[in-house]
C-alpha cells in the first residue's frame, strides 16, 4: 500500500473519492447479477459527495486519528474492488452485504474521528453509516434495512480465484487499525486527561474531551473522581476560551453529568457557572440549542430561577430564542422562561424584553401585591405599538379593568396608569369600550371623594383616547356629562375632556350628539376658553369650536359676538402655532358668507392683509397643517370676492389677494383649489364691466400696449379689473381639468366660463383653445360630476359657435357626446343632444330635446 504519510490530507481524500467512483463504475459494468451490482453502485455513489465535503471542509483538522480512519476506509474499498473483479458466483447477495457492512464500519470510524465537522455534516455521515450497516439483500436482490447488522461471514463467500488468506489478513489488519484508533482516543491516563482538560491547547483539549466523553458513556469514570478532580469547574472555566466545537462537546458532557445526579447540578448552579452558560446563548445555533437545553435541566433548582434572572442579557436572549427559527431551542426557551417566571422580578424582565404572558398571568391570577407590581411596571414601560398589541391580545385589559373597578386605591391607581399606556393603540380602545369602563370613568370624574382625586387625571386621559373610537357613541349621554364637568375640573382634566369632546363631535354618526351639545350650550361654554392662558386648553377649545363650526355654522354665527371675532383674528395674527392659526381661520371660513355683519367686522379688523401675509411665507415642505390653513384662507376669501360688492372686491385686489388665489389654484390641496377657483370666478364676473375701452377718456396717460387684453377687448389690470388673463390664472385652472382628481372641476369650469360672456365669447374661446383648454374640457366629460358636465357642455356649446373650433375639436368631442347621450345622466341628455345637433350629428328636432 502506498505510504499515506507522504500524501497531503486533501490529496488522500481525493484519491479515495476517485477509488469510490472507479468501484461504482466496475459494479455497473459487471456482466453477472446486474441488478445486484447496480444497487451496490447506487450505495457507493452516496459516499462520493460525503468525501468531497470532508475534503473541502476547512474545519476538518489533519490529525493522526482522522488520517487513520480515512486509510481504513481506503483499505476496505480496495478489498471491495478485488472482490468485484472476482465475485463469488454462488451467493453474491451475502458477500456484497458483508462488503457494504465493512465499509459501513469504516464510515463509522471516520465519523468517530471527525470531531471538527459541523453538526449537519455529522448527521449526513451518520445516516450513511446507518444505511451501510443495516443493509440486507433479500431474494429479489434489492437492499432493505434490517434491525441489526448481519454478522460478518469473513471470506467464506469470496470466489476461489481470490486469495482467501490475503483477504483475511487484510481484514485483520483493518480491524487492528480500528482498535488502534479507538485506543488512541481512550488510552490517556486519568492524570493526563485532567492536565489536558485544564491546560491543553485546542487539539489536546479536544482529544481529552472526546476521550473523557467516551469514558463517561462506557461508565469508566465515577462521580467521586469527577468531584475530586473538580471536572465540572474545569469544563465551565474552559467554555469561554476554547473553540466552538469544543464548547459544544463541553455542553453535551455537562448535560450528561447533570442528568446523572443532583450533586452535579448543584455544582453548575453557582452564579459564575450560570454566567458562563448564558454566554453560550449568544453563539451559533447548535451551541445555543445545547446551552438552553442544559439550563432547562438545571431550572428545577430554585436557586437557578433567582440567579439566571440577575444575569445580564439572559432573559433577553431567551426571549429572542423563543421567537427564533430553531423549533427545539424555541421550545426549550419557552419552558425555561415559564420556569423562571415563578419569580416576579423575572416576569418583569421578560416583559421588558417583549414577552408579556407571565406578566398577564400575574395580573389574572397573582396576589393583590403581585397585580399592583405588574400594573405599576406596565404603566412605566416605554411600550411600542407592537408591545401594546401583544399585551392586548394576551388579555391584559380585562384584569386591569377588574382591578380598577374592584380594587383598593393603590390597585385603582396602578391599573388606571397601565390602561392609559395601553390606550394609545386603537385595538385596545375597542377592548376598553367592550369592558364597560366608560361609565366607571365618568362616575370617578363626578366623584368628590378626596382620596379618589388622584385618579381623575388618568381617568380623563383614558376617556380622551376612548373617544377617538366611534363606538363610544353607544354611551348616549357621554358628551353632555363631559360638558357638565368642564368648569368643575383642573386644567389637566379640562384639556383631556375637551380632547374627548372634539373626537366625539367629529364622528360622522354623531349628528344627534352634536345637536344635544348645541342645545346644552356647548358653544357658549367653550368661547371663554379662547382667552385661556393655558396654551394646551386654548388650542383644544379652538379645535373643538372649529369642529362644531363645520356641522353647526348657523349656530356658531349666532354665538359669535364682535369681541369673539376680534379674539379669533388676534389668534390668527399672533399665535406662534400654525395649528392654532389653521383652526381659527377654519372657524371664520365656516361662517355663512351671507352674514354681512361678520364681513364688516373682519374688514375693519384688517383680516385680509393678515391672511395674505401668512400665506406669503410658504414652507419648503407643505405639511397637512399648512394645507388646512390654506383651505381656510381660501374659504374666507370667497367672502371678500362676492360679485355683488365691487368695493369689497377692489379691497381684496389691492391687498394682493388675486396673486394669492392663483398660487392656491396652482399648488394648494383640492379643497383649496376649489375655493380659490370660486373666488377667481367671482372676481372675473366683473372684469368685462371694469375694463377700459381703447378710446376711453379715463386715461390721462395712454396705457402701455401690454395692458391691452385680447379677451376683454380693452385695457385690463389685475388690481382694478380683476382680469384672469392678466393674472395668469387660466393655465393653472386648465391644469385642474387635466389632473386625475375631479373634485375641483366645477369651480375651475365656472372660472373659465366667465371668459365666454356674450360680448367676448369668441375672444374667450380662442384664448381657452390657445391654452389647450378645449381638449381638457372634452376629456373630463367622461368622468366628472353631473354639475361639472353641465357647465362643460355649456362652455362647449359656446366654443363650437366658432367654426374653426367646431372643425378642429368636433370629431374628438362627438365620441364622448354620443356616449353621454346614450348612457349619461338624464339631467344632461338634453344639453348633450343640442350640442350633437350643433355638430350636425343629430337633427335639431330629435326626441333628445
Amino acid at each position: 500500500m502506498k505510504n499515506t504519510d507522504r500524501r497531503r490530507f486533501p490529496e488522500l481524500v481525493s484519491e479515495l473519492q476517485a477509488l469510490v467512483e472507479e468501484i461504482a463504475s466496475l459494479a455497473k459494468e459487471s456482466g453477472s447479477e446486474r441488478e445486484l451490482f447496480s444497487e451496490f453502485a447506487r450505495l457507493l455513489n452516496k459516499l462520493a459527495p460525503v468525501l468531497s465535503d470532508i475534503r473541502d471542509n476547512k474545519d476538518v483538522m489533519d490529525t493522526v486519528t482522522i488520517r487513520k480512519a480515512i486509510e481504513s476506509l481506503e483499505k476496505e474499498l480496495k478489498r471491495a474492488k478485488t472482490l468485484i473483479k472476482t465475485p463469488d458466483s454462488k451467493q453474491p447477495n451475502i458477500w456484497i452485504e458483508d462488503v457494504i457492512q465493512d465499509l459501513g464500519r469504516s464510515i463509522g470510524l471516520v465519523l468517530f474521528a471527525s470531531i471538527d465537522l459541523h453538526f449537519d455534516m455529522k448527521e449526513r455521515i451518520g445516516a450513511l453509516h446507518k444505511e451501510f450497516m443495516t443493509v440486507k439483500f433479500d431474494a429479489s436482490l434489492s437492499p432493505s434495512p434490517s434491525p441489526s447488522p448481519s454478522p460478518s461471514n469473513g471470506s467464506a463467500y469470496v470466489s476461489a480465484t481470490a486469495s482467501e488468506k490475503e483477504i483475511e489478513e487484510e481484514r485483520t489488519e483493518i480491524e487492528e487499525e480500528r482498535t488502534e484508533i479507538e485506543e488512541e482516543r481512550l488510552n490517556l491516563t486519568i492524570d493526563d486527561a485532567v492536565l489536558q482538560l485544564k491546560y491543553g491547547n485546542d487539539d489536546e483539549f479536544n482529544f481529552a474531551l472526546l476521550g473523557f466523553s467516551e469514558s463517561i458513556r462506557q461508565g469508566l469514570i465515577t462521580n467521586e473522581w469527577i468531584n475530586e478532580e473538580g471536572i465540572i469547574s474545569i469544563l465551565v472555566n474552559r467554555l469561554g476560551s476554547c473553540k466552538p466545537i469544543n464548547r459544544l462537546i463541553i455542553l453535551q458532557i455537562l448535560k450528561q453529568l447533570a442528568l446523572e445526579n443532583a450533586e452535579n447540578k448543584e455544582k453548575m448552579a453557582d452564579a459564575a457557572s450560570l454566567s458562563a452558560l448564558v454566554k453560550s446563548l449568544t453563539r451559533d445555533v447548535e451551541e445555543r440549542r445545547e446551552a438552553v437545553g442544559l439550563l432547562l435541566d438545571l431550572s428545577d433548582l430554585p436557586a437557578v430561577w433567582r440567579r439566571l434572572g440577575r444575569i445580564q442579557g439572559c432573559i433577553v436572549m431567551l426571549v429572542t430564542m423563543l421567537n427564533g427559527d430553531d423549533p427545539i431551542a424555541s421550545d426549550n426557551a419557552g419552558k425555561l422562561l415559564n420556569a423562571l417566571s415563578s419569580n416576579t422580578q423575572n416576569a418583569l424582565h421578560m416583559a421588558e424584553a417583549g414577552y408579556f404572558k407571565p406578566l398577564v398571568h400575574y395580573l389574572k391570577e397573582g396576589s393583590d401585591m403581585s397585580k399592583i407590581l405588574m400594573a405599576t411596571a406596565m404603566s412605566r414601560m416605554e411600550l411600542t405599538d407592537q408591545s401594546r398589541a401583544s399585551l392586548g391580545e394576551d388579555g391584559a385589559v380585562e384584569p386591569l379593568v377588574k382591578m380598577f373597578n374592584a380594587g383598593k386605591l393603590e390597585a385603582k391607581l396602578s391599573s388606571l396608569n397601565a390602561l392609559q399606556n395601553l390606550s394609545n393603540l386603537s385595538e385596545n380602545i375597542q377592548r376598553l369600550i367592550t369592558s364597560g369602563i366608560v361609565v366607571s370613568l365618568l362616575q370617578l370624574l363626578f366623584s368628590v371623594t378626596s382620596v379618589l382625586m388622584t385618579l381623575r387625571e388618568p381617568a380623563s386621559a383614558i376617556l380622551a383616547r376612548i373617544a377617538q373610537s366611534e363606538s363610544i357613541l353607544v354611551n348616549q349621554d357621554v358628551a353632555q356629562q363631559m360638558l357638565s364637568l368642564l368648569n368643575l375640573s383642573s386644567p389637566v382634566i379640562q384639556y383631556h375632556l375637551i380632547q374627548a369632546l372634539n373626537s366625539i363631535a367629529g364622528h360622522s354618526s354623531a349628528s344627534k350628539v352634536r345637536t344635544k351639545m348645541k342645545e346644552n350650550g356647548a358653544i357658549q361654554l367653550l368661547l371663554p376658553f379662547l382667552t385661556e392662558s393655558n396654551a394646551k386648553i386654548r388650542t383644544g377649545a379652538l379645535n373643538l369650536l372649529y369642529t362644531l363650526s363645520k356641522y353647526l355654522p348657523e349656530e356658531m354665527t349666532e354665538q359669535l359676538g364682535e369681541s369673539h371675532l376680534i379674539i379669533i383674528v388676534n389668534i390668527i395674527s399672533s399665535s406662534p402655532l400654525d395649528s392654532d392659526k389653521a383652526a381659527a381661520v377654519g372657524i371664520m371660513s365656516n361662517i355663512p358668507i351671507s352674514n354681512k355683519k361678520v364681513t364688516e367686522v373682519l374688514r375693519k379688523a384688517n383680516l385680509l392683509p393678515i391672511l395674505v401675509s401668512i400665506m406669503t411665507c410658504t414652507p419648503s415642505t407643505l405639511t397637512s397643517t399648512w394645507h388646512w390653513l390654506a383651505e381656510g384662507v381660501a374659504g374666507i376669501l370667497i367672502r371678500f370676492t362676492i360679485p355683488s360688492d365691487k368695493r369689497l372686491q377692489l379691497l381684496a385686489a389691492e391687498n394682493e389677494v388675486i396673486p394669492l388665489l392663483v398660487k392656491l389654484v396652482s399648488s394648494g390641496s383640492l379643497a383649496a383649489k376649489c375655493k380659490a377657483a370660486t373666488s377667481l370666478a367671482q372676481l372675473s364676473q366683473n372684469s368685462l364691466s371694469l375694463r377700459k375701452l381703447k378710446k376711453s377718456s379715463w386715461f390721462c396717460v395712454p396705457p402701455s400696449t401690454t395692458a391691452f387684453c385680447g379677451v376683454h377687448d380693452g385695457y385690463c389690470f389685475v388690481k382694478s379689473t380683476f382680469c384672469l388673463v392678466k393674472a395668469g390664472a387660466i393655465p393653472p385652472l386648465i391644469q385642474i381639468l387635466e389632473g386625475k382628481d375631479r373634485e375641483a372641476d366645477e369651480a375651475a369650469l365656472n372660472a373659465l366660463a366667465t371668459l365666454l360672456q356674450d360680448e367676448i365669447c369668441e375672444n374667450g374661446s380662442n384664448y381657452i383653445a390657445e391654452k389647450a383648454g378645449i381638449q381638457a374640457i372634452i376629456k373630463i366629460l367622461e368622468s366628472t360630476t353631473v354639475k361639472a358636465q353641465e357647465k362643460a357642455l355649456w362652455i362647449l356649446e359656446r366654443v363650437f359657435n366658432v367654426e374653426a373650433h367646431r372643425v378642429k375639436y368636433g370629431e374628438s368631442a362627438q365620441v364622448v357626446l354620443i356616449d353621454l347621450a346614450q348612457n349619461g345622466d338624464p339631467r344632461i341628455k338634453s344639453s348633450t343632444a343640442k350640442l350633437l345637433a350643433q355638430l350636425e350629428l343629430l337633427q335639431a328636432q330629435s326626441s333628445y330635446f
